[in-house]
């Protein structure tokens, strides 16, 4: 329950950020407004979320959230929507505010998210050996030293 309200939130961040930019430059509508946030919503709960989240941290997400949901806009609003500068500035100001509102998203996911369980490693069969070497260092005595 507690991923659905983080996922909520994400929309309605999403769903702002597109009626922001999206109508600031276009003439959009409500269905392509809409249509931006759920698939913004969900690819980047699913990668950056639930993947990238707890492996590289809030700071890192939040660059790769933004030039994701920059290319997400750039390239679906270049299909649906016309005018290539119009795109441009309309993913970034969506792009920014989106990343803007992230950073209270991820602190609500990071305080809600359940523990990752740790996996057993599966042991080998034929264990490979360790090497380890070790290396002495010492001054080297000359044979034809007669002291």
């Amino acid at each position: 329950m507690e991923q659905a309200k983080g996922i909520l939130i994400k929309f309605i961040v999403s769903l702002i950020a597109f009626w922001i930019a999206l109508d600031l430059f276009f003439d959009a509508s409500i269905s392509d407004i809409v249509s931006f946030a759920v698939t913004a919503t969900v690819v980047s709960y699913i990668l950056a979320d639930r993947i990238l989240l707890p492996r590289l941290g809030k700071k890192n997400t939040l660059m790769a959230e933004f030039i994701l949901i920059y290319m997400i806009v750039w390239v679906f609003g270049s299909i649906l929507l016309n005018g290539y500068l119009q795109i441009a500035w309309g993913s970034i100001i969506s792009a920014g505010i989106i990343t803007a509102g992230e950073v209270f998203v991820h602190q609500y996911l990071l305080k809600h998210m359940p523990a990752r369980k740790k996996v057993k490693r599966q042991h080998r069969r034929f264990r490979q050996p360790t090497l380890r070497y070790a290396t002495e260092f010492a001054e080297e005595k000359d044979p034809r030293d007669k002291k």
